[in-house]
């Protein structure tokens, strides 16, 4: 596994509400149909969390199981544990048909924080943010591109594509200029 390195070099702005990319954290694509009869303890096994519901972010300390789909799942922990949890994973699933890829230095990871977090995504996603329950994750777009996220204590946390990192971060920092609030 090579050395972490941050997208963005953890570039930061400090607006109405603070954006700061975070990365580089450990992350796994899995896919896997629910039914399989191994696939709750394996990811147990890996990540030391149960499978969430749809739309759902399943914790356990800094080790997550998010619901992406029917059948995906995206695991997310330390960066350097991810080649312990992938072993875990092909051991508790050997012979099923499943996914399982590492796909950390894939994705760019923000933070966006302050009481008025929610605004900054809010002029950025169709997704509703007032329906959106504690331990939601959300799988959408962001301006145009491809993003999840998921709030938390003081928050959001938002994963997008590695490639469009710089971009993100620009309307991220766009949408928290100081005057730009909503209402």
């Amino acid at each position: 596994m090579s050395e972490p390195v941050s997208a963005l070099g953890g570039a930061t702005f400090e607006g109405f509400a603070t954006v700061r990319e975070v990365g580089p954290w450990g992350m796994i694509a899995l896919r896997a149909r629910p039914e399989i009869e191994a696939l709750a303890a394996a990811v147990k096994a890996a990540v030391g969390t149960g499978l969430p519901a749809a739309r759902r972010m399943d914790w356990a300390g800094d080790r997550g199981c998010g619901w992406m789909s029917p059948d995906e799942y995206l695991l997310v922990l330390p960066y350097g544990e991810v080649p312990a949890a992938l072993a875990a994973l092909e051991a508790g699933l050997k012979g099923q048909h499943v996914l399982a890829a590492d796909v950390s230095d894939a994705r760019a990871v923000f933070r966006i924080e302050g009481d008025k977090a929610d605004q900054v995504l809010r002029k950025l996603t169709p997704a509703d943010l007032d329906r959106m329950a504690p331990g939601e994750l959300r799988r959408t777009r962001v301006a145009q591109v491809a993003g999840a996220f998921w709030a938390d204590e003081g928050g959001y946390t938002l994963v997008v594509f590695r490639s469009v990192a710089g971009y993100v971060m620009g309307l991220l920092s766009h949408s928290a200029q100081p005057g730009s609030e909503l209402g």
